[in-house]
């Protein structure tokens, strides 16, 4: 294993970078059979700082090959978030015949002229060579309006029923459409989201994409809210579910609705992948929150992203909600998998890198679930509260918290048993736990900073009996070996 990836806390099966800041996944596209992944990367300090986009690639989205920075910046700005597509038809003129190549939206993030106020406008780079080396438009900006000071995260996908490019954009409250027959020249198509949803933050890294529900297909559009320091959570990400014609979405709940794509505290900026040919809409976040990104207490680099997940549409009860599983090529990280029939109530954990799989059938207890226990001081606790109809993950004492009075927290989702059970699938990495409930119904993602790695895992029913009814525990390897 590369010596740079042993540090405490370093993540294992999670991108991170070899070193230094890294925040949004940017400009995620699949071409030449490889998984691009751009992001938000300050390569001369462990914060925040002047945006580059930093690159790696990949086969299975699971294992990544590190490459130089892509896109570095320039007279008009850093290079804040955005998105790549691959340009099939050679809409832009960038390309050769018959060669298709990739193209990058990103916003570039300046001041105005002789003044120090933020100046964000929207910017295109190309590559012809797999992405290994980019060349910045000679008529950037694309996008401009100095109106607007939020104006940033361009999301951009080819819509087959209008012949267009559409380019969804966050624009401080609103998510603001634009549609393009060249990238290059952008028209106003509509506004969204004045009312609707939460406004705890500034809104940020949109996504639109339709996903198959029952015959026909519904239009999801993601956003991502900012820390403004005025609620428990901070920056977090909700998700609208609805139809879109080419220009307008209409959400298809009232606007006091609210849906969160992740319970826990640390997914943040995820968007989609663009151009996968399978059919799979997966999905990729940043790992962390920005109520103390900058403070975690790791050295040489700061930040990882989540595993990728399939995204699909579900019916539930209350209505079609996101679902979200890894994809199956985390298969690829699989050690030997372990079957408890016997269902002992204390199993030590011979791996700190480990998958949980266990279901769970309530009968008379009012609260059930598991401690990972870390350290004799060190525990999480994955478990779920019956009275209160409620998952949740408690890191109140999971390890090193000392850095921000907002990391010690429980974090909980509202979540219904079906028929009495409960089914989770728990990833714990070094640094981090990935909980999926009920086939991907509930998530919830949480950093932890424990001293040491898991040593055991506690069942409890508190109040009453709890029936496991399948336990399995599967070793995972590290992906920089």
């Amino acid at each position: 294993m590369n010596q740079t990836y042993k540090e405490l806390h370093r993540p294992q099966f999670h991108f991170s970078p070899e070193e230094k800041w890294m925040n949004d996944p940017n400009g995620m596209v699949f071409f030449n059979n490889e998984y691009h992944l751009f992001y938000q990367y300050h390569p001369y300090g462990t914060t925040w700082g002047p945006m580059h986009w930093g690159h790696a690639v990949s086969k299975d989205m699971i294992h990544w090959e590190h490459l130089p920075i892509a896109l570095i910046p320039d007279e008009l700005g850093a290079i804040f978030s955005g998105s790549a597509v691959v340009d099939w038809n050679n809409t832009t003129g960038f390309f050769d015949k018959n060669q298709p190549g990739l193209v990058a939206i990103y916003t570039s993030a300046g001041t105005y002229p002789d003044s120090d106020r933020p100046l964000q406008q929207q910017s295109l780079a190309y590559s012809k060579d797999n992405g290994r080396t980019w060349v910045k438009y000679e008529g950037n900006p694309v996008l401009s309006d100095i109106s607007i000071t939020d104006y940033r995260d361009p999301k951009v996908f080819w819509h087959n029923e209008t012949n267009k490019w559409v380019m969804v954009l966050a624009t401080g409250q609103t998510i603001t459409i634009y549609t393009s027959l060249n990238l290059t020249e952008w028209e106003f198509a509509s506004e969204f989201g004045h009312t609707a949803g939460s406004h705890d933050g500034v809104w940020e890294c949109p996504d639109l994409f339709a996903l198959p529900i029952g015959g026909t297909e519904k239009w999801v559009m993601i956003v991502s809210i900012g820390d403004n320091g005025m609620t428990a959570e901070g920056s977090r990400t909700q998700y609208f579910i609805g139809q879109f014609d080419g220009t307008t979405f209409i959400n298809d709940y009232d606007d006091t609705t609210v849906l969160w794509l992740d319970y826990g505290r640390d997914n943040y900026a995820g968007v989609s992948w663009s151009d996968i040919q399978d059919g799979r809409r997966i999905y990729l976040g940043w790992m962390s929150n920005w109520r103390y990104a900058n403070v975690v207490p790791t050295d040489v680099w700061r930040s990882a992203m989540t595993l990728p997940r399939e995204l699909s549409l579900a019916a539930t009860e209350d209505g079609v909600r996101l679902f979200q599983r890894p994809v199956a090529e985390v298969s690829t990280i699989k050690k030997e998998m372990k079957i408890y029939t016997e269902k002992a109530s204390k199993i030590p954990l011979t791996s700190s890198l480990i998958e949980i799989n266990i279901e769970f059938e309530k009968e008379s207890s009012n609260q059930f679930g598991f401690v990972i226990n870390h350290s004799e001081e060190e525990k999480t606790v994955i478990g779920y509260d019956v009275l209160e109809e409620k998952l949740f993950v408690d890191r109140t004492k999971s390890g090193d918290n000392s850095f921000s009075t907002s990391f010690p927290a429980i974090q909980e989702a509202p979540m219904k048993l079906n028929h009495q059970r409960l089914k989770l699938q728990v990833f714990v990495d070094t640094s981090s736990v990935e909980v999926y409930a009920n086939d991907g119904e509930i998530a919830i993602t949480s950093l932890l900073f424990p001293s040491e790695g898991s040593k055991e895992l506690l069942l409890f029913s508190n109040e009453g009996t709890t029936k496991v009814l399948n336990l399995t525990l599967t070793e995972l390897n590290s992906i920089w070996k």
